[in-house]
Parts: C-alpha cells; sequence; structure tokens
C-alpha cells in the first residue's frame, strides 16, 4: 500500500504533468496560441526530438543535475507536443502513449509481472526478443534474421553508429575482407568513383558515392578499433576551440578577415591550444 508521503509525491508528479498538457495545449490553441507552435506538424518538430535527445545525453554526462532536469523537460516537451498535435486530428491522445508503453513494458517483463521464472540475464534477454518477435507478427527465426537486425540499427541510431553497428554485423556474418589492404583499396575506389560523381553534377548520385565513401571510412575505423563517432565529435569540439580562439585573440568581426589573414590566426589558435593542453 502507498504512504501518505507516497500518495502526496504521486499527486504532485500528476500536478506537474497536467500542467505542462495545458501549457501545450494553449500554445496550440487556435484562440491565442502562438503562431509558431500552431504551424508545426509531426514532420518538421523531428529534428527538435533529435536534438533535445542528444542534449539530454550531453547533460547525463556533463554530471550536472540541473542540466539533466532541464534537458528532460525539453525532451518530455517533444512528447507531449506530438501527442496534441495527433489528438487534435483524432489519431492519439498522450493517454494512449503512456497506456501504450506500460502494456509494453508489463508485457516483456513477465518475470516481473506474472508467473515466468527466470535463471539469468541471457534467459531475460531471450525472452524479451521473443516477446517482441511475436508483437510484430514475427517469429523469432525471422527476428534473428540479418536483414531485419540492420535495418533495425537504421531505425534507432544516429547514421555513423548504424553504419559501424552495420559492419560490424556483416562482416560476422562473412562479409568481410581478408587483410586491411582489402579495405584501403575500397577507400580508394570509392573515393575515385565518388570524384567522377562530383563532375557528373548529379546530386543523386553525388549523395549516393559520398554515401559509400563515408561506410568504406567506417569500415577502416573498425578495422582499427577506433570508434568514428567518437573521432567526428572530438573534431567538432577542436573547430569550435580554435574558433573560440581566434575570436579571443581577433581585433574585428570575422568576416572582415582575409582568407590569409584567418589561415595564420586559424594556425596560431591551433598552437596557443596545444600549448595550453601541453
Amino acid at each position: 500500500m502507498s504512504t501518505g508521503s507516497e500518495k502526496a509525491a504521486e499527486t504532485s508528479v500528476l500536478e506537474g504533468l497536467q500542467e505542462l498538457i495545458e501549457v501545450v495545449a494553449k500554445l496550440r490553441s487556435p484562440d491565442g496560441g502562438c503562431p509558431w507552435d500552431l504551424a508545426q506538424t509531426p514532420e518538421t518538430l523531428i529534428p527538435y526530438i533529435i536534438e533535445e535527445a542528444y542534449e539530454v545525453v550531453d547533460a547525463i554526462r556533463s554530471g550536472d543535475k540541473n542540466a539533466i532536469a532541464e534537458e528532460l523537460g525539453d525532451l518530455l516537451l517533444q512528447v507531449v507536443l506530438q501527442s496534441q498535435i495527433a489528438a487534435e486530428v483524432g489519431d492519439f491522445t498522450l493517454k494512449e502513449v503512456a497506456q501504450g508503453i506500460s502494456q509494453k513494458l508489463i508485457r516483456r517483463h513477465p518475470h516481473v509481472f506474472g508467473a515466468v521464472e527466470v535463471k539469468d540475464m541471457a534467459e531475460i534477454k531471450q525472452n524479451w526478443e521473443e516477446i517482441k518477435a511475436a508483437e510484430k507478427g514475427e517469429t523469432t527465426t525471422d527476428s534473428q534474421l540479418l536483414s531485419r537486425k540492420l535495418q533495425s540499427y537504421t531505425r534507432k541510431s544516429p547514421p555513423i553508429i548504424a553504419g559501424m553497428r552495420i559492419s560490424e554485423k556483416a562482416a560476422e556474418a562473412g562479409f568481410e575482407w581478408e587483410d586491411i589492404n582489402g579495405v584501403w583499396a575500397k577507400f580508394h575506389e570509392e573515393l575515385a568513383e565518388f570524384e567522377e560523381a562530383i563532375e557528373a553534377e548529379d546530386k543523386i548520385q553525388q549523395e549516393a558515392e559520398l554515401g559509400d565513401l563515408l561506410f568504406t571510412l567506417i569500415n577502416i575505423a573498425r578495422w582499427y578499433k577506433l570508434n568514428p563517432a567518437e573521432a567526428l565529435s572530438g573534431t567538432n569540439q577542436r573547430v569550435i576551440n580554435r574558433l573560440a580562439q581566434i575570436e579571443a585573440i581577433a581585433n574585428r568581426p570575422l568576416s572582415e578577415y582575409t582568407l590569409e589573414e584567418l589561415d595564420r590566426l586559424w594556425e596560431e589558435a591551433k598552437a596557443l591550444l596545444k600549448m595550453a593542453h601541453g
């Protein structure tokens, strides 16, 4: 049974959620709502969902409790806003979203909410996969098909991370080079094809060849046991740090410098940062 303090906490949580729901509904109201919020669709909000999810991860990694709470709120807003838009056209409501995930958790944890007994984590995972496959109308064998697994990575991971997972699983299934020389040969082949596509000025083909080139780089990273997502993240931060250093030593807006002057500032900033970090 719930104690008085537990019931009070539950009431407080529900009141907080209800306030957010009412705020979002007001923002979406044709009568006095916000024009920006009213203009949004499920599709236009996709970038914000991704952005807020990344910001939650960044806050968690920082260990800043206030930042974590704030960013989780921003992510929760996206869930409520999507549900509000869906409710307006009769697709589904936030209640259905919440009940749906609750029911899914109950179904997939029969060892907690049912009479199923499990011996270890491996058995829990096996049960989870079997239940998940049944929910989708598949057999366990279907769900284990390589193509099904690889497709799932594209749905739930950023492209670079998905590319690494696809590369790893394909290699495990036998789609692998004999040695690193084969991977490098493939890289140079894809680079040449990308250069040819650039000259042809066919945007679709250019993007296709760029994708092939990037995927080959991901394979090179796998062979050398490097994390391409972390590598790119590190480069992004180094670029930002160097630009911040340039802005600190510049005596006028960067747009007023020539390219040659910016190159010199870049090298100076690079050297200063290297000295600062030993």
